[in-house]
């Protein structure tokens, strides 16, 4: 059969060789490999310096807020000249990309108006513009998460608006330092949260990182320890507030005195001080997910493309020729995939899991309120103040135990019940997925953190102290190893046959479990993110170390819970579809009757 061919080819075609064409197939495949081989060593090299340099920037950020903290001859302006390159940097970057989407835009529009003068010659040229609206749309994490990163970000902006307000209210005080780099910061800061943004969860998806793959890994790179800094700056500020606020004063800590007494003095100084506790948290989180889809698109530019590997010399794709050729102006087309916010909800099932939720919610409310009044009632004698801040405390934790106590019996039951439910993991949106589940085990280390230290102390201190903060912080560690276990394992079950679809077993318990992470998350985030929420720990660690203990663990503690409702609503949205993971892949011939 093989010579019938050759001797057919030689027929239609005199100048073919069969003898030399293996020759010149593999001489083809060598010239192939030989041209790309520079180019994947300079993309292997430019990976590799656009890493060194965001190391570089975030260690800047580590070393810059802790020497200003306690080096009173540190210099301010240099302080907040390294942010400002930071800020600028990024805004810059994302302006850039920007600049060149207009253009292409623009290019794109001329051509498409003069496509039937000019077919051939733009289908000859322009291959390579075309595949820019071909590209598929990426996704970095669910819609929920872009939306909670959105309020996060609102959060923060909310606090950089307040910084700047203040600016203006510290020039009329001449015992309070004034600089103009403390109103131009924030609203910086402010810009590039807006920006980042736009860029991240809106129009990501219209934007070609390959086409400027230099200036894509450098400024991805710089906006990844842009991010990183803000977190950090976030994470000494909000200690250096907490240690100045307990009164820790000492030769090293004059200047942290000094700017709290300006923060205290002044009107919008004492709206900054209190706004701080709540908006500190949404920074680190907004931070925390910006920095995380960074990386996943950062790592995305650093791999070339298939279609590369079938470029000539002169950059066209060969391997999409054939398609285009077929249909000349499939170039001027402008596709959009199905949108992914087109979502379909059904609630059966989830009653009881919903109405039991709302109950532990507002129990916990009222716990809070409680709180708060025993925790800051005035007109009474010293010690009445000490005992209602004794039975406040007291009944907080039994509250906080109680909820933990009946998440770890739903999580086992809901383990139990969804254990007949079928493994599936795709690989079609397995990214997504990922990006979710490293998001919510990257934030279970501040959890760890938390409870090992409370763990530790409360156990040193249990003679002077009651064992319920103790009990306490032993469930929540608990509920915590068991919850993560469920949502890694939950995440890829899919139901099996159309009973258990109609069934749903386990989709009560995942309800009471999204609204009881709400209210774990308004505990963490209203009380247990202030160091002095455990006098004795404070006791034991010291100030200082105890409170960036629960500066550096509680706002990624906080995030998992606001994660674990993230999580826990896919597993609630998907396992009980008779379809894949994303809604793309039917299941139906995985089902089983």
């Amino acid at each position: 059969m093989d010579t019938v061919k050759e001797e057919k080819r030689v027929i239609e075609n005199p100048d073919y060789n069969p003898e030399t064409r293996e020759a010149k197939l593999d001489e083809n495949e060598e010239t192939n490999h030989t041209l790309h081989k520079p180019r994947e060593s300079f993309n292997a090299s430019t990976t590799i310096l656009s890493a060194l340099y965001g190391k570089l920037l975030v260690i800047l950020g580590i070393a810059i807020p802790i020497t200003d903290t306690i080096s009173p001859d540190a210099n301010f302006s240099f302080y907040q000249g390294f942010y400002l390159y930071l800020y600028f940097g990024s805004i810059g970057f994302v302006a850039y990309m920007y600049i060149t989407l207009v253009k292409e835009k623009a290019i794109f529009s001329i051509m498409k108006a003069y496509r039937k003068e000019s077919r051939s010659f733009i289908k000859k040229n322009t291959l390579s513009v075309g595949r820019l609206w071909h590209s598929k749309a990426e996704r970095y994490g669910s819609l929920y998460l872009r939306l909670g990163a959105i309020a996060f970000g609102i959060g923060s902006m909310v606090y950089s608006g307040l910084e700047f307000a203040h600016y203006f209210e510290l020039g009329n005080n001449q015992d309070c330092h004034s600089n103009v780099l403390q109103a131009v910061t924030p609203a910086s800061r402010m810009l590039l949260t807006l920006v980042q943004i736009q860029f991240i969860f809106l129009n990501s998806k219209d934007i070609e990182l390959d086409r400027h793959k230099i200036v894509a890994r450098f400024g991805l790179m710089h906006m990844i320890a842009t991010n990183l800094c803000e977190w950090l700056y976030v994470l000494v500020e909000e200690t250096k507030h907490e240690i100045a606020h307990l009164a820790d004063v000492s030769n090293n800590t004059s200047l942290i005195l000094h700017d709290n007494l300006c923060l205290s003095g002044l009107a919008m100084g004492s709206v900054v001080k209190s706004a701080s506790t709540f908006l500190f948290p949404c920074t680190i989180e907004y931070s925390l997910i910006c920095a995380v889809i960074l990386y996943e698109m950062w790592k995305k530019v650093e791999r070339i493309r298939k279609g590369d590997l079938h470029k000539n010399a002169s950059g066209i794709n060969l391997e999409k020729t054939h398609q285009h050729q077929q249909n000349p102006a499939g170039i001027f087309e402008h596709p959009h995939p199905k949108s992914s916010h087109h979502i379909s909800i059904d609630c059966s099932n989830a009653h009881k899991g919903l109405f039991a939720g709302i109950l532990v919610i507002v129990l916990t409310i009222i716990s809070l309120i409680i709180f708060f009044v025993l925790n800051n009632e005035n007109g009474i004698t010293e010690q009445q103040k000490l005992l209602n801040r004794a039975i406040a405390k007291i009944e907080v934790n039994v509250v906080e135990m109680i909820l933990y106590l009946t998440s770890i019996f739903a999580v086992v039951l809901a383990m139990y019940r969804m254990k007949n439910l079928k493994y599936i993991r795709k690989s079609g949106g397995e990214g997504a997925g990922v990006l979710d589940i490293t998001l919510l085990v990257v934030a279970q280390a501040g959890m760890f953190i938390y409870c090992m230290f409370s763990i530790i102390g409360c156990y040193y201190m249990i003679a002077v102290n009651s064992p319920i903060p103790l009990l306490t912080e032993v469930f929540s560690f608990i509920q915590t190893c068991l919850q993560t276990m469920l949502v890694l394992d939950g995440w890829w079950r899919r139901c099996r046959n159309l009973e258990q679809t109609k069934r749903k077993p386990g989709r009560e318990l995942v309800t009471f479990l999204i609204i009881a992470n709400m209210a774990m998350w308004t505990i963490s985030a209203m009380e247990k993110n202030r160091a002095e929420f455990r006098p004795t720990l404070l006791q034991f660690f010291g100030n200082w170390a105890w409170t960036i203990i629960t500066h550096i663990s509680m706002p990624l503690a906080i995030f998992y819970r606001f994660h674990s409702t993230i999580c826990l609503f896919e597993i609630w949205k998907s396992a009980y579809k008779i379809k894949g993971p994303y809604g793309k892949h039917p299941l139906l011939p995985y089902l089983q009757t």
